[in-house]
């Protein structure tokens, strides 16, 4: 089977708000907005210059669901825990967006994974976002590190 991940889909109280932040603190650009009528659904889908869409989701009458401060409480609920999203240089990007409003989860260090460092931040209503640092990006958002390792890498 040939598949990739096209997008993640995030639940958000305040559209508005949260494609604000979205756009400044991660450089996306909207590909498109929708509205199904009938569930008064709204719906915005972003896209990284690498090419990973993140795809915002507002329904009137919607309740907080998961809201896990960390990552280790995120696993005690199964279901949809976070995002990640890989980035060359780790510090930087962390710095970047808790100035632009992301809260501090866990900052830059070690991960499970050998070689690999990692962050966690979330974004204002609460979301989390792991950040992973891997190696450098090619100019097509790719890991130039991947080929090497023998693994592919699709951020």
């Amino acid at each position: 089977m040939h598949a990739r991940l096209d997008h993640v889909g995030v639940n958000v109280r305040d559209l508005p708000a949260q494609l604000a932040w979205y756009k400044t603190a991660f450089g996306l650009k909207t590909v498109f907005e929708f509205r199904l009528d009938g569930p008064g659904l709204t719906g915005v889908v972003l896209e990284h210059p690498h090419g990973w869409r993140l795809e915002l989701l507002a329904r009137p009458g919607s309740a907080p669901g998961l809201r896990a401060p960390d990552p280790m409480t995120a696993v005690l609920t199964e279901g949809y825990g976070h995002f990640a999203v890989t980035t060359p240089e780790l510090a930087p990007v962390y710095a970047a967006l808790t100035a632009h409003g992301a809260g501090e989860v866990l900052a830059p260090g070690p991960s499970p994974e050998p070689g690999v460092r990692m962050a966690w931040v979330k974004d204002p209503e609460g979301n989390l976002i792991e950040l992973i640092e891997r190696g450098e990006l090619g100019e097509d958002g790719e890991l130039a590190e991947a080929e090497e390792r023998g693994t592919t890498v699709n951020p």
